[in-house]
């Protein structure tokens, strides 16, 4: 299992970062080898991806979330990975975007990519496009603002 953290810093208020990261069907706008994502419901989403031209299909459940704070997710079918992005208001107009990623690679290429880095660049670089897709638009496309508690521990 890899951990991979990438931050970047957008030119947007805080609110404006996390409604546009809510809006998962538009993650193929900026994520690399992210075909499609659907909106199953409230916290279900369902991923088609190609990385190294392996393509693949999961679903993932969002286990946490509150607004202009934090979306935490894990996968529950496919590829075995889970994550949280952060949200830090640094000023009225600028908002640090924090990603840490939890990535079991399956198979020989994307155990391959992650040994030699790809997906460390990967997440980098999908983190300066959202920058880029964010800072271009200056107004989020849409926003989920309901909260999502963690999991509660067994009694």
């Amino acid at each position: 299992m890899s951990t991979i953290t990438e931050s970047v810093d957008v030119g947007v208020p805080v609110s404006t970062a996390y409604n546009q990261w809510t809006q998962f069907e538009t993650f193929p706008q900026f994520m690399e080898g992210v075909d499609e994502i659907q909106q199953i419901g409230e916290t279900l989403t369902h991923w088609r991806t190609s990385i190294g031209g392996i393509s693949r299909e999961f679903d993932a459940a969002i286990t946490e979330q509150h607004p202009d704070e934090r979306v935490a997710w894990t996968s529950i079918s496919g590829p075995t990975h889970a994550g949280v992005v952060t949200f830090h208001r640094l000023d009225d107009l600028t908002t640090r975007v924090t990603a840490q990623m939890d990535i079991d690679p399956d198979g020989f290429v994307e155990t391959a990519a992650d040994k030699l880095g790809v997906l460390d660049r990967r997440v980098k670089g999908d983190m300066q496009r959202f920058k880029d897709f964010i800072e271009s638009r200056g107004d989020e496309t849409g926003g989920w603002r309901g909260d999502v508690e963690p999991p509660g521990l067994p009694v």
